[in-house]
């Protein structure tokens, strides 16, 4: 049964459904455009998902864009005089404040374009893990993030920072098809969490006891090693270099350098860590004709200059991005919460009661699907000085 919902929040449960509005949600509901926190123990298929993120206006069939153009502009001016208003629409049902008579023809049409796109896409190979992760970008967007000057350093530079936010409230708010290799990025209007400096970060305040940080050791190094089919070394990954790669030569810090610059520059011809890590191979394996192809089902264009980039990168990001899955369905019932995520770092917001659960974190965000990644676990009042946490 095809419908419509009429708003992402929890607390906005409402649809469009043969031709007209109820807050009712019957059973048999199987396809509508995009996920709303309202449907997350339903077994939905979502038409965005389908057609990779893409707006209704870029899959809008050219029959209706006359009459989908005319319904969206008069949307979107209503749209800005909420926001010229102050109207926070993330506290508010955005179809409370729109009449009825305009709901009803811009669900019509996009309920028409729903249909459009399942009948023309095929579902993606990937389809469970953007719908995992749009679930829990979507939790995140309707937390307050706590951000307060309590306990930091204020210099001139953190207060031009967040005069620069819209702080009332702040939140996160990803992006699950911002990047071409799948790496989540912000919207614009939300907290930047990803950009921000390390500088800033002690501004960022749990709402629970303390943060719990989750990182793995050396991400995409480890990648590469499981595309080439070795095995995971379970000490620090740099030191390991030092010792295996580099016959005992520097330090931690400069093995870290000489890697990262052979891994970031398609063009080094360092010979002694392509030895080891094999870029060749990992290209071989999953480029060809264009395109990158894997293990995770995704496919991104390329040319030969970004192919292993654009591997590596968006392996291990689809990899965090299966692990932090589980960690939300394992904290689904427990009073900690993923708070936000930046790259290969997931960061909990953690509640004491739950300490007991910490081994089982660890090691569940540790068993990837290509192997056991050594992960770093810190723990902070806040932010900006997480300290390492040995078990």
């Amino acid at each position: 049964m095809l419908f419509q919902t009429l708003d992402d929040k929890e607390q906005c449960a409402a649809i469009y459904l043969d031709g007209g509005i109820t807050e009712e949600l019957p059973h048999g509901l199987t396809k509508t455009w995009n996920y709303s926190a309202f449907l997350k123990d339903r077994n939905i298929e979502y038409a965005k998902i389908y057609c990779g993120g893409k707006s209704l206006s870029d899959v809008c069939p050219e029959s209706l864009k006359e009459g989908w153009e005319a319904i969206s502009n008069r949307m979107m001016a209503y749209h800005r005089s909420f926001m010229e208003a102050k109207i926070d629409l993330r506290q508010n049902c955005f179809f409370d404040l729109v009449p009825k008579r305009y709901l009803l023809v811009y669900y019509d049409l996009r309920n028409q374009i729903t249909e459009h796109v399942f009948s023309n896409y095929e579902k993606p190979k990937n389809y469970d893990l953007i719908l995992g992760m749009t679930k829990i970008v979507n939790q995140i967007k309707y937390q307050n993030l706590d951000v307060n000057l309590e306990g930091a350093t204020v210099t001139p530079k953190l207060r031009g920072f967040l005069k620069k936010q819209d702080l009332s409230p702040a939140y996160i708010n990803y992006n699950i098809y911002g990047t071409k290799t799948g790496r989540l990025a912000t919207m614009n209007g939300s907290f930047p969490i990803l950009t921000m400096k390390k500088e800033f970060r002690s501004v960022i305040k749990p709402t629970n006891d303390c943060f719990l940080e989750l990182d793995f050791n050396a991400a995409e190094l480890r990648t590469v090693l499981a595309l080439n089919g070795q095995e995971q070394p379970s000490m620090d990954l740099h030191e390991w270099n030092v010792k295996n790669i580099y016959r005992g030569m520097g330090t931690r810090e400069e093995a870290k350098k000489r890697v990262f610059a052979w891994l970031y520059n398609p063009n080094s011809e360092d010979k002694l860590t392509n030895r080891y890590y094999d870029r060749g191979k990992v290209k071989d394996r999953f480029f060809s004709n264009g395109k990158v192809k894997t293990v995770f089902n995704r496919e991104i264009e390329s040319d030969d200059y970004h192919a292993f980039n654009y591997i590596i990168q968006s392996t291990t990001s689809d990899l965090f991005m299966e692990q932090m899955i589980k960690i939300h369905g394992f904290l689904k019932d427990k009073k900690s919460s993923i708070a936000f995520s930046l790259h290969d770092s997931l960061v909990i917001d953690f509640e004491k009661e739950d300490l007991k659960y910490v081994p089982e974190l660890v090691t569940m965000f540790s068993n990837t699907e290509l192997g056991q990644y050594l992960t770093n676990v810190s723990v902070g009042k806040n932010f900006g000085e997480m300290k390492k946490w040995t078990l």
